[in-house]
């Protein structure tokens, strides 16, 4: 592990001077549980920051809206702990799984309120009347932390969004532009695509996390426009480069050299890919190309060529595009306006796959570990039960939506138990020498600053931040030093039991990891394409291939954490082609001929039956030789076709062809009918 950098110690200064800050505030207006301040500010810390300030909105949101609903329903169901129970439950369980629906950071307003609610209400089941009390002094407190942290972190050395986003967009380009060389020159054409590629879906995702904060940021706010443009270009160029590698790949199996010509033009686009600035290259590149592509399907040679130097001018197109967009938003230029080049297809929309079965699985084991949790509370008449109660909310909602949530929760109730010691300490054996502020904070300074350190670590992120919550929560500041040591040792063990418990019962009720979650994300693409080759998805068709990229991009983790020789098999990429070249076919057999739509459909109608085997077997179903007779057929017949739209659908029909039968050779013999070869022969005399 490295040092800590200088920014991770600017970082961790500045979330305990903000803490520290907050505390002293709290204490100032004498709240009653200024340690919810001090709380507060390491759970929104964070080093950019417009990040803070997203954080701290959304946690004041679902402050108040737990603590709202806190105030309602305590009065209500007080007299009836079981009810009250159901109900708790049941909030923390649809919240949970309400932000589970939204993939952004948004959805910490709902996973916060939903186990705000536990943590609010139950500790004054005994003392209803003073439940809005407790309420507002907890939206106070926490609202007095979140400001502290949005004001150090805006003033004292900001840090911007925007060179975060602008380091990763060019780490991004560099990598993709290291595969498009390996394709180019030869060392990476091959029919499927390396895991290690695919990856590049995944880092797509975390780009989406910087973009939804720039406009919280007043440097980067009005570039949000821009950034949205460069992240669906930047998913666009993803199955295209996979498409090339394809084609090369196929052209170089026919055990002859790629003509001199088009060797060199692959090299020049390489350098530019790889080591290029300008964007109006592309138009060189372009013209280039539309020299070296065959005017007509002559066979399937011709084909390949043709169908890879479309890819290389889309591949161009699109480079180009990025390169501007990426140089408007590193100079603010949100306002300037821009021509895409880019133009032949729609970019990938933003969509979202969700596996609404799994979520509400995770949602409703956390909503019977609080009912099991509170009725041993009830039954035991533990005073201090609460607190195993709000434990074991918090830590299955925290940890809901991973694969393996069990082993974070453990490594929580071990954070939980230092946590516990720690506070101890300073409880009885050093805030008894304390007597002024200022002596306060050099004694907090060495626990709270290394958990700052840590934060910066993104392993540790989620974990140092509960750690140090924890140990503001027990050490429990407050303006007058009134220490029981029964009391604190009573809440410690409930919250160690709280989070055993969630550990215990994670194991017990989610035994399963990333294989199950990866064989439903594979069998969700295959339904989409075959309802999509249906034509049922006609409507949803633009919205298909940033479904399909987004489940690649929750699918590549998963597939890297499990040894299924089944699910090695997947490249995310190809069935991504295999979208886009179904809707291309559905769009253009509209203006086609009606024997061209017949043999469309029988494409289509394979293609349908294939994928429809593959859900109900659960397997990989290889292709049936008729759906290759079927494509082969297809090809033929649309090849002479004369009409503008023949050139699209054939391409669709190379692109299937080549995903579903990558080692079959390509149909043998000329495209052109025999009649219209002797005409040209003549003319040609």
């Amino acid at each position: 592990m490295t040092l800590p950098s200088w920014r991770d110690w600017l970082f961790s200064g500045k979330a305990f001077l903000a803490s520290m800050l907050a505390l002293y505030i709290a204490l100032a207006f004498d709240l009653p549980r200024p340690y919810w301040a001090m709380a507060a500010v390491y759970v929104v810390a964070n080093p950019l920051a417009g990040a803070t300030t997203s954080k701290g909105l959304y946690r004041a949101l679902g402050t108040l809206l737990g603590a709202s609903a806190a105030v309602i329903l305590v009065p209500l169901f007080v007299n009836a702990p079981e009810l009250l129970s159901c109900v708790v439950a049941l909030w923390t369980g649809c919240l949970l799984y309400i932000s589970m629906l939204d993939r952004t950071p948004r959805s910490y307003v709902f996973m916060l309120a939903g186990y705000s609610l536990p943590l609010i209400a139950l500790p004054e089941v005994g003392t209803p009347e003073q439940i809005f009390d407790v309420a507002l002094a907890r939206s106070e407190e926490i609202i007095i932390g979140i400001i502290c942290a949005t004001v150090i972190g805006a003033i004292v050395f900001p840090n911007s969004v925007g060179p975060a986003l602008s380091a990763r967009i060019a780490g991004w380009l560099n990598d993709a532009a290291s595969w498009a060389g390996d394709i180019l020159r030869g060392e990476g054409a091959r029919p499927a695509t390396p895991l290690g590629r695919q990856k590049l879906a995944t880092d797509v995702s975390g780009l989406d996390l910087v973009i939804s904060q720039l406009s919280f940021d007043p440097e980067t706010r009005d570039v949000v426009r821009h950034a949205r443009e460069l992240r669906g270009r930047l998913l666009m160029l993803l199955p295209l480069l996979s498409s090339l590698a394809d084609r090369l790949h196929a052209l170089k199996a026919q055990d002859r050299p790629l003509p001199p010509d088009l060797t060199e033009l692959l090299h020049r686009v390489a350098d530019w890919l790889q080591h290029g600035t300008d964007p109006a290259e592309a138009d060189n590149l372009t013209a280039a190309m539309t020299t070296l592509r065959p005017n007509e399907a002559a066979d399937w040679d011709a084909l390949m060529r043709a169908s890879a130097l479309d890819r290389l001018a889309e591949i161009v197109a699109l480079w180009s595009d990025c390169l501007c967009l990426k140089a408007d938003i590193e100079a603010g230029m949100h306002a300037v306006p821009w021509r895409p080049r880019f133009r032949h297809r729609r970019v990938v929309v933003r969509a979202r796959h969700y596996d609404y079965g799994m979520m509400a699985f995770s949602a409703a084991s956390c909503v019977l570990a609080i009912l099991m949790a509170c009725a041993f509370w009830i039954a035991s008449g533990w005073a201090n039960g609460a607190g195993a109660v709000m434990m074991t909310a918090v830590a299955c909602s925290f940890f809901a939506a991973q694969d393996r949530p069990a082993p974070l929760i453990r490594s929580m109730t071990i954070g939980c138990g230092i946590s516990v010691v720690v506070a101890a300490v300073y409880l009885f054996a050093v805030l008894p020498f304390v007597h002024d502020f200022e002596m306060l904070v050099l004694v907090f300074a060495p626990p709270f600053l290394l958990l700052g350190l840590v934060m910066t670590r993104p392993q540790f992120t989620m974990l140092a931040t509960l750690t140090a919550v924890i140990t503001a929560s027990f050490v429990a500041m407050q303006n007058r030093y009134n220490v029981d040591f029964g009391t604190f040792a009573n809440e410690g063990v409930a919250a160690i039991a709280g989070l055993t418990f969630a550990f215990v019962w994670t194991i017990a009720t989610r035994p399963f990891g990333a294989e199950i979650a990866a064989r439903r994300l594979v069998q969700a693409g295959w339904r989409d394409i075959a309802q999509t080759a249906t034509g049922q998805n006609r409507g949803e068709n633009e919205r298909l291939a940033g479904r399909m990229l987004d489940r690649l991009g929750q699918l590549v983790p998963r597939l890297a954490a499990i040894g299924d020789r089944e699910l090695a098999r997947v490249d995310g990429f190809a069935e991504v082609r295999v979208g886009f070249n179904i809707v291309e076919l559905q769009k253009t057999r509209r203006g086609m001929d009606a024997e061209c739509r017949i043999v469309i459909d029988a494409v289509l109608a394979a293609v349908t039956a294939l994928y429809r085997e593959r859900v109900a077997h659960h397997s990989f179903v290889a292709p049936s030789q008729e759906l290759c007779d079927a494509l082969d057929d297809a090809l033929r017949r649309v090849a002479r076709d004369p009409r503008g739209q023949a050139r699209r659908a054939l391409d669709a029909l190379v692109g299937l062809r080549r995903v579903l039968f990558p080692e079959v050779p390509g149909p043998a013999g000329s495209f052109i009918p025999e009649p219209r070869r002797q005409l040209e022969w003549l003319a040609a005399e």
